[in-house]
């Protein structure tokens, strides 16, 4: 967890427990307002403290009990504030994976350039349905979200239509790993594969592939999105990262220049995708 998400985190604690001492007619103790709110008491020192993340829920709760409900705005816009860069699938996936992609349409909609990398599947932006399809079931079942997977497909493809936008470009770094990695049926990740060789020929893509032979200068770890120069989208298992601070933007731009030195292009790209299209046949 990023320092400066923990440190908002435990200031929203010192707002809460400002809120318990100044409860109107006499402060209210840990034990009084969980039992008012429902919950156990230890959850109130967790939240004081700055080791648990309230939710929207919690502060309307913490607001009423402490006869206080004027500062529920106030409490959900700190938490909006630090959760805005650090985004846990746990609550994104509440509703299912649809409004996240719906999210990252939004964003889309806003750059012009977008520089990417991925080790271990294609990326969303050149998946085919079925192909996405089988994504979402898979993260659906780890992360035990909403199935809304046939919405969630939708929306993605409807992120798709950026690919033939002349204002966009698209530079993209895969690693080898991702044409063989069988999240899906062979004959899914075949027709995958065709369609990722198709995209290598679009004027708004460049794409780029690290050979698994490649000699690498750092390792081929998380994948992340960088959004004109500004912000970055780091995937982790636990959350998403949204990430605007130049010095952080810069290590991922660096990172990416990094990568590209160990990738190839054109004729020899295709050329990795054709023969992890034909592995496929002894599948």
């Amino acid at each position: 967890m990023s320092t400066d998400y923990q440190q908002a985190r435990e200031a929203l604690g010192v707002r809460l427990r400002e809120l318990r001492l100044t409860a109107p007619g006499r402060r209210l103790t840990g034990a009084e307002l969980a039992e008012q709110c429902g919950w156990n008491k230890s959850k109130v020192s967790r939240l004081e403290n700055g080791k648990q993340t309230p939710t929207p829920e919690d502060l309307r709760k913490w607001a009423e009990a402490t006869g206080q409900p004027e500062a529920h705005d106030e409490l959900v816009a700190r938490l909006r504030g630090f959760e805005s860069h650090i985004r846990s699938w746990r609550r994104q996936l509440a509703a299912g994976h649809k409004a996240v992609q719906d999210t990252h349409l939004s964003a889309h909609a806003d750059a012009s350039v977008f520089r990417g990398w991925e080790s271990s599947m294609v990326f969303g932006i050149l998946q085919t349905p079925d192909y996405a399809r089988s994504i979402f079931t898979r993260y659906a079942e780890l992360q035990r979200s909403p199935r809304d997977t046939e919405e969630a497909v939708r929306s993605r493809m409807k992120r798709q239509e950026a690919l033939y936008d002349p204002s966009k470009i698209f530079r993209l770094l895969l690693w080898e790993a991702a044409l063989h990695a069988l999240i899906c049926p062979p004959s899914v990740l075949a027709a995958q594969l065709d369609r990722l060789a198709g995209a290598i020929g679009l004027d708004t893509v460049e794409l780029g592939i690290i050979p698994l032979s490649a000699s690498l200068k750092i390792p081929p770890a998380t994948a992340f999105w960088i959004y004109d120069d500004r912000q970055v989208i780091v995937e982790n298992w636990h959350a998403e990262l949204w990430i605007d601070d130049k010095a952080s933007v810069d290590t991922y731009l660096r990172t990416w220049r990094t990568l590209c030195e160990s990738a190839v292009y054109g004729t020899e790209a295709q050329n990795l995708v054709a023969a992890a299209r034909r592995a496929l046949r002894s599948c």
